[in-house]
């Protein structure tokens, strides 16, 4: 009795699996992929790479690759003969190839669910919408070339108290945003595949629900909280910018291909369009060449929405506790592919 008590934790212990950890350098690379590694139970062995081309060996003996921003493409897949899971350490999953990944049986997980970005997401959604609103950069600038930029910056100088916010996704962060907009006494107006439930679009001020093209003509605040997918890339085209008012504002925090980069800076050069806050691009990190960056009248932030202290902590757990779900024989949640 006593030898088969002592036997049985080990008959019972999970099987070893191997688990790829593809934390790309602009998100933290080694030295994050490391911390990410120590969260995982023994039962785990975690390589750490930045790259998924990185370690062909540690690829094709993955069972579970887990990557934060790092591509995963077909033939990264193909490579993977073990692969049973995509884990991605973030809201978005765009980065890797959901159709391969569909033809090989392999689910494709996010964190969305987890509502770990959340927070963060919408913070900077409002950072950047203040910012436009009171010209604080051209303000912030002027004053440190001893310039008393008021006479001309006056003119320009908003509230956001009283102006509609056109929200495209209302999502857990689209919700947040929302949220925060209503404290700020603005109207909510939003663009989805369906109408939110009564009572959370009574919770939100009465959000209304539009379509894009009417929400696009509607609103002063247009703030993008929607995936990227082949349905919704440059979302925001030429002929839907021109749909917006020439007071408008656009902020992306969600992923830089929804919009046409090249069709936004001609409409903040035009002038038909007042500014934009930007804090994701196609591609990250941009390029000199990329004209939003002396476009006139935007703001950036280097992808920063989801990456506090607080947010990166809430992502990994999330993530690895999704993985540990499944090398524990169980249900994942959020497969998105």
């Amino acid at each position: 009795m006593t030898t088969a008590a002592r036997t049985a934790p080990d008959t019972e212990r999970p099987a070893m699996k191997n688990v790829l950890a593809v934390i790309s350098p602009h998100v933290g690379g080694r030295a994050a992929g490391a911390a990410l590694a120590g969260v995982f139970p023994g039962h785990a062995h975690v390589t750490v790479v930045e790259s998924t081309d990185e370690d062909p060996a540690a690829l094709a003996a993955a069972h579970v690759i887990i990557t934060g921003l790092a591509p995963v493409t077909a033939e990264h897949l193909a490579a993977a003969a073990e692969l049973e899971l995509v884990q991605c350490a973030s809201h978005g999953f765009d980065y890797v190839d959901l159709d391969a990944a569909r033809d090989r049986g392999v689910p494709v997980c996010n964190i969305g669910s987890s509502g770990a970005e959340k927070q963060n997401v919408a913070e900077q959604t409002f950072a950047l919408m203040l910012a436009l609103a009171k010209q604080l950069v051209p303000a912030h600038t002027a004053l440190t070339e001893a310039d008393w930029a008021l006479p001309r910056l006056q003119q320009s100088i908003t509230e956001l108290s009283g102006k509609t916010l056109g929200i495209v996704g209302l999502g857990h962060i689209g919700v947040e945003v929302a949220r925060r907009a209503v404290a700020f006494d603005m109207s909510i107006v939003y663009a989805g595949p369906r109408p939110v439930d009564p009572e959370t679009a009574a919770r939100l001020g009465g959000a209304r629900h539009l379509d894009l093209d009417e929400l696009l003509r509607t609103s002063d605040y247009v703030s993008l909280h929607a995936p990227l997918t082949e349905a919704t890339r440059h979302l925001l085209d030429a002929e839907r910018l021109a749909l917006l008012k020439p007071s408008a504002f656009v902020i992306n925090t969600a992923r830089g291909a929804l919009i046409d980069q090249d069709a936004l800076a001609d409409a903040l050069a035009a002038g038909t369009l007042a500014g934009a806050g930007i804090d994701v691009f196609d591609p990250e990190p941009p390029t000199a060449a990329l004209r939003l960056l002396k476009a006139p009248n935007v703001v950036l932030s280097p992808h920063v929405a989801g990456v506090t202290r607080e947010t990166l902590v809430r992502i990994a757990l999330a993530a690895v506790e999704n993985v540990v779900t499944h090398l524990d024989g169980k249900r994942v949640r959020d497969v998105v592919g």
